[in-house]
Order: structure tokens, then C-alpha cells, then sequence
């Protein structure tokens, strides 16, 4: 006898001893949106969501560059763009396309993220934006933004007279 009714999780439990049968439960599922940018079905509006938030990107500082590392797997560098706005904003964007679905074809699990999604950096006063350079390699979106030398004040010694 189960404690917890499988209506609770939506009738989608399969085997309570197998923790990845546990789909998270959506309280909004079926919800319908109303009007503006949320017109757009649930499943649609929530994969735009989680492509946004998968794409994850470090950034770090070497005495030379600002490098900002992004996992793109499975996209093409033609499907990425890496744009400097005024301002000194660095964009990284692109869009990973859903599967297409077959007539026949029964889903049991999706779990990749798909559509859109942008991400945005404020670059410090000593990045050189007009150097930026970007490669992708392996599904590793790698974007080196040199910086320019900090040139140290030159001091001058005085003599004491006297």
C-alpha cells in the first residue's frame, strides 16, 4: 500500500522503489496563459525557459584575456552567434531546434532542452571589444576577449638637497 496516492504526482509514477520513474510533478501543467508573451502553450513556453537557464557559460580573468567558456552540445557554429553591442555588452546566442517528431514514434522521456536562448556579459573598461575572437570546438563555445596593459605610472626618483 502506497502512503502517498499516485493521483498526487498526476497518475505518472511508475515503480515507487525507482527513483528516475518520478517525473517532476507541474502543478501548471495544463494551465492556460492569457495574453501577452505568455499566449504561447505550457510545454512551449517552459522548454524557451529551460533552454535559457541550461545554457550555462564561465567566465574567467587571465592576466591577458577575459574567457568566456559555454557547453553547446549537438550545435553547430553556424547555429551561434557571439555579438559586442554598444556599450561594451557581450551576446551569445543561438537556438537548438526540437526533435522532429514522427508520426509513429512514441516519446517515453525528453528531457534535452530546445529553442532559444541568450545570454549577456557587461565587459569591463579593459576589455578590448573591438579583438573579441570566438571558436567553437567539441560543442565548447570558447569567446577570448583581450584586455589592454594597464601601464603603471612611471616613477620618477627626486633628489634631496641639502
Amino acid at each position: 500500500m502506497a502512503l502517498i496516492p499516485s493521483s498526487f504526482f498526476g497518475g505518472r509514477r511508475g515503480n515507487i522503489f525507482d527513483p528516475f520513474s518520478l517525473d517532476i510533478w507541474d502543478p501548471f501543467q495544463d494551465f492556460p496563459f492569457t495574453g501577452g508573451a505568455l499566449s504561447a502553450p505550457r510545454s512551449e513556453f517552459a522548454s524557451d525557459t529551460a533552454a535559457v537557464a541550461n545554457t550555462r557559460i564561465d567566465w574567467k580573468e587571465t592576466p591577458q584575456a577575459h574567457v568566456f567558456k559555454a557547453d553547446l552540445p549537438g550545435l553547430k557554429k553556424e547555429e551561434v552567434k557571439v555579438e559586442v553591442e554598444e556599450g561594451r555588452v557581450l551576446q551569445i546566442s543561438g537556438e537548438r531546434n526540437k526533435e522532429k517528431e514522427e508520426k509513429n514514434d512514441r516519446w517515453h522521456r525528453v528531457e534535452r532542452s530546445s529553442g532559444r536562448f541568450l545570454r549577456r556579459f557587461r565587459l569591463p573598461e579593459n576589455a578590448k571589444v573591438d579583438q573579441v575572437k570566438a571558436a567553437m570546438e567539441n560543442g565548447v563555445l570558447t569567446v577570448t576577449v583581450p584586455k589592454e596593459e594597464v601601464k603603471k605610472p612611471e616613477v620618477k626618483a627626486i633628489d634631496i638637497s641639502g
